[in-house]
């Protein structure tokens, strides 16, 4: 599986569960960390865990299941590393401090039109 692959398999999977403003980043040209970010909001810290537990489930099914995981304990944000493609999954205050989109604003955004239910 690709890396944009991997990265599109993730964002339906965070639809599936309902996650908010589903956006994918094409990162692989600006860093060495990964060559895609998913980004996704939740409503709450139960939706931020069962948004992260289909991530790994889908994962887990393709065969490649997550190198790292960090949590903060608060509930307020969870990323998982699949290497060439890294999970953030945030309740809207925390997106809104680490503001990603802005930090990464020189990557490339994927369209996800005909990936989500609703965009």
């Amino acid at each position: 599986m690709t890396p944009k692959e991997t990265a599109l398999l993730l964002a339906k999977a965070l639809d599936s569960k309902k996650g908010l403003d589903i956006k994918v980043l094409e990162t692989g040209h600006l860093t060495t960390l990964a060559d895609y970010f998913v980004l996704c909001s939740a409503t709450s810290s139960t939706q931020i865990k069962a948004l992260a537990d289909v991530c790994e489930k889908e994962m887990k099914e393709a065969g490649e299941p997550p190198h790292h995981v960090e949590g903060h304990r608060g509930g307020t944000w969870i990323l998982l590393d699949f290497s060439a493609v890294v999970v953030h999954i945030f309740n809207e205050e925390a997106r809104e401090f680490y503001d990603l989109e802005r930090l990464w604003s020189d990557a490339t955004p994927v369209d996800l039109g005909e990936i989500l239910t609703e965009n």
